[in-house]
């Protein structure tokens, strides 16, 4: 859950009243927040860095405040403060509504389709006659930096940059362009630069070389232009000098550039209507029934009464007089309201958890475990009495895992592949267990012998006749690592496995070791007419190229067949 620091004293001021440390805290909760600490820039400073430090830091006290992941509109203390105002009935929910300019057409962002190799999606927005304080400005570049934080992914999902409109002229156009071919005057810099010498610039910075990466491998970098050739911005870099806004700024030109766009949707929104109570025009439909609500939430309310508990949440809502129906309001702040259970959630939070009278379910049932759970737990246990110890490894592994080291195609795993990974260890979800184990073994060489593994989890298998194109397969693995291949080792925990799980040893209708490449050295694993697994002596190829000098025998079954 995201964090935000807000001063107490400013907190207070915005709410109308002073709260004690308890009362706040418990407003918090009814609104479904928490109140995490109560701190200050001195003591954190201190604690992280020491007292000298923290000697010029500030003593204003600080709420740090737990919000909720998918709340956006809560990151900042004028969507805090507005929030909590309607819950308690103190504002009317607010109605937004876009407004033309006064004189002039509106603006206009053009887009090229050289952006599609970098950045595709633009949005934009112009707030007018704002005005700022120190506070406001200060609340306003901090909630361009928790949106990057979170919804924004670190901003390479989305990078935020907002100019002073009466610096530049419109139309804007965002384009894209080789870093030979960019060259301004970036943000609190004295010199033009060229967009190469800028990222060699922004290496050493500890706050944008985060971001470099994002396009510094690229043919092209995005780039967004005034009418007069001015630049406003390299997103998601950097923001160009000449349009940066100051608390003398009137006019705010918002520009959301991202690679997925609804989430650029959702940024613009929060930007603008968190900060439209500071213009001089501040704050410019789902239906569903009272009985659904009612019956969700386990309460007994009129159509009007779950209304205002619905706007109390800024979902402004009212009773149509069509039957029980509600007609709601979804204000753009909202953008975790995608169903009608998220609106449900709200009205039992507005109606107060503690205020549910608790009530015998009206069906009468007993919980079992899950059988496919129950058998793993069962065999974890067996299989640890049996000597081998249990080891637990990544769903995700790299491609080389699962085939080629295992000397086969990656083409014939069934692997589901990962479309973005972020690193080669983890590029496709394991088909086996086998590489985990033996991975395992490779980092605990120095142990003492024999090495005695097992591991009972998932696997992930392509299936066309799932809804998703995949499913689970619950499989047990174990290995016996030596200086001899100690087959035998593994053919007797086969026995005691099989043991385990009643299956007797015998052709038709029991498991047979039907051995198929080299006699007593590789085998499949037959229950019931069906291969279920292999068990043998690992190939010395196999064991080279996961850095073991030793033999090594397995074994892998699919357990679920024994349900």
């Amino acid at each position: 859950m995201p964090t935000v620091g807000i001063k107490r004293d400013l907190l207070f001021k915005a709410l109308g009243r002073t709260y004690t440390d308890e009362e706040f805290d418990e407003l918090c909760f009814e609104f479904g927040l928490e109140l995490d600490e109560i701190t200050s820039e001195k003591e954190i400073v201190s604690r992280e860095q020491g007292d000298t430090k923290a000697s010029d830091a500030s003593d204003v006290i600080l709420y740090k405040i737990d919000v909720p992941a998918n709340r956006y509109d809560l990151l900042c203390l004028e969507g805090l403060v507005r929030g909590l105002q309607v819950f308690k009935n103190k504002l009317e929910a607010p109605r937004y509504r876009r407004i033309s300019p006064v004189n002039g057409d509106p603006q206009k962002l053009i887009i090229t389709k050289e952006t599609a190799a970098v950045r595709p999606f633009a949005v934009a927005a112009v707030l007018r006659n704002i005005t700022f304080t120190q506070e406001r400005y200060d609340s306003f570049i901090e909630l361009q930096e928790k949106l990057h934080q979170n919804i924004c992914r670190k901003r390479s999902l989305v990078a935020i940059g907002t100019h002073d409109l009466d610096t530049i002229s419109g139309p804007f156009t965002y384009t894209a362009k080789p870093p030979g071919d960019i060259s301004f005057k970036p943000l609190n810099q004295t010199k033009e630069y060229t967009a190469t010498e800028l990222m060699s610039l922004y290496k050493t910075d500890s706050h944008l070389r985060h971001y470099l990466h994002i396009i510094e491998d690229k043919p092209v970098y995005p780039i967004i232009y005034d009418s007069n050739g001015i630049v406003l911005s390299m997103p998601p870099i950097i923001n160009g000098d000449h349009s940066k806004i100051t608390l003398q700024t009137k006019n705010v030109f918002i520009e959301c550039t991202a690679t997925d766009l609804t989430k650029a949707k959702i940024v613009l929104d929060m930007m603008v209507t968190m900060f439209s109570e500071y213009c001089s025009q501040p704050f410019t439909k789902e239906k569903l029934s009272g009985e659904f609500i009612n019956r969700k939430v386990g309460i007994n309310e009129s159509t009007e009464k779950i209304a205002q508990l619905l706007t109390r949440m800024c979902l402004l809502s009212r009773a149509t007089g069509v039957g029980d129906e509600i007609e709601v309001e979804i204000p753009p702040t909202r953008s975790d309201v995608i169903h009608a259970c998220d609106i449900m959630e709200d009205a039992a939070i507005a109606y107060g958890f503690n205020n549910i009278t608790r009530t015998t379910p009206r069906a009468y049932t007993v919980a079992n475990q899950f059988p496919l759970n129950k058998l793993t737990e069962l065999l974890r246990q067996d299989l640890a009495a049996a000597g081998f110890t249990e080891a637990l490894n990544f769903a995700l592994c790299s491609e080389e895992d699962i085939a080629d080291k295992l000397g086969k195609k990656i083409s014939e795993t069934r692997a589901a592949h990962i479309s973005n990974p972020k690193t080669a260890e983890f590029q496709v979800a394991r088909t086996t267990l086998l590489p985990g184990l033996l991975k395992t073994i490779a980092a605990n060489r120095k142990m003492p012998l024999p090495l005695k593994l097992f591991e009972v989890s998932d696997v992930v298998l392509k299936d066309e006749t799932k809804d998703v194109g995949a499913r689970n397969s619950r499989r047990f693995c174990a290995v016996y690592y030596n200086k001899s291949p100690g087959f035998e080792v593994i053919h007797g925990l086969l026995d005691r496995t099989m043991q385990l799980l009643e299956v007797k040893s015998a052709r038709g209708e029991g498991y047979i070791v039907d051995s198929t490449f080299f006699p007593g050295r590789c085998a499949e694993i037959i229950v019931r007419g069906k291969t279920v697994g292999r068990l043998g002596v690992l190939h010395p190829d196999v064991i080279n190229r996961f850095e073991l000098t030793m033999p090594c025998s397995a074994m892998e079954i699919d357990i679920e067949p024994f349900l």
